[in-house]
């Protein structure tokens, strides 16, 4: 690929970056609304289909449905970055329902995800690095593109760190591991309250509307994570360290804008909504455009084969 030259694009002067970090709530309640709406209406179809038709012919809602609820990761994101609206408790409600939802508590990621701003594709310091393993075979690797391995090991994370009340990453610090260890507990008591809830009323309705749809949704999150960082330099310019992927408009609506993620990594301040018109200053810079995310997931693919010596 033909490296782009940077003098297509300056960087932003001090000006244009406070120009596109002014926040506004508008954008982030539009998203937001949309976003819940999505999984709420078809929640009620997965829930009146399979009443009426049987389970099977509600599935391809169940995988509709996974897709909105798996990419939730996206609003987790922009609340843990306070972007989403001007208010810091409405920040802070957006990350918790949305934390709670895919099961990842909005006090650790936040931490986590700091970490991985800090020091990007950094294999010693960056958590998504650190906690990860370029997968041995192509029957591990496939597995690995399910997302499940990561969503299971992500619940027995947080189970250790709600059991035994200790919390070992070293991108948390010292003085905030017992709230990490508090939030935790509280999200693993809303899901007892939920299940016990469940099995009470005899109701399987969180199971197929949320539990499996969540399961399902990680076929469509790994392959889109994946293509953010792998195979991209280990430096420390956000130009060449990440990439950015161009996709159809849904997708982009329902991942937040973060398929623009060059934008993102260059200038983390700017809110999810600015990030298009950031694009059209910046894209001459961008040191790895990927071209849709079959293309790129084809691109994330060959590059694990590689790292791992092609090994079958």
């Amino acid at each position: 690929m033909t490296r782009p030259d940077p003098a297509l694009s300056a960087p932003l002067s001090a000006a244009e970056v406070r120009a596109f970090s002014e926040r506004r709530p508008g954008p982030g309640l539009v998203r937001a609304a949309s976003h819940f709406g999505a999984i709420l209406a078809t929640g009620a179809l997965i829930w009146w289909v399979s009443g009426r038709y049987g389970l099977l012919l509600a599935l391809p809602l169940m995988l509709l449905q996974g897709f909105f609820i798996a990419f939730l990761f996206m609003a987790l994101h922009e609340a843990a970055h306070r972007t989403v609206f001007t208010s810091r408790r409405a920040n802070l409600a957006l990350g918790h329902l949305s934390g709670f939802l895919i099961v990842f508590p909005y006090e650790y990621y936040q931490l986590f995800h700091w970490d991985h701003h800090r020091y990007t594709q950094d294999p010693e310091r960056d958590p998504e690095l650190v906690s990860a393993s370029i997968p041995r075979s192509d029957t591990r690797l496939a597995i690995a593109y399910t997302g499940i391995v990561q969503l299971v090991n992500r619940i027995r994370l947080h189970l250790r760190h709600a059991l035994t009340g200790r919390v070992r990453a070293p991108w948390v610090p010292e003085k905030k591991r017992g709230r990490v260890v508090a939030e935790v507990r509280l999200y693993m008591a809303g899901y007892l309250a939920l299940i016990a809830g469940s099995v009470a009323f005899g109701s399987g309705l969180l199971l197929w509307v949320w539990a499996v749809p969540l399961v399902l949704g990680q076929l469509f999150l790994r392959p889109y994570l994946y293509a953010e960082h792998t195979g991209c330099e280990h430096t420390r310019s956000a130009y060449e360290n990440t990439r950015t992927t161009y996709t159809a408009a849904l997708v982009r609506w329902f991942a937040w804008n973060m398929p623009y993620h060059v934008e993102h990594h260059a200038y983390p301040s700017v809110p999810f909504h600015a990030l298009p018109a950031l694009n059209t200053v910046i894209s001459g810079r961008i040191r790895h455009p990927g071209r849709g995310y079959r293309a790129v997931t084809r691109q994330t693919w060959a590059w694990f084969r590689a790292a791992r010596g092609g090994r079958a």
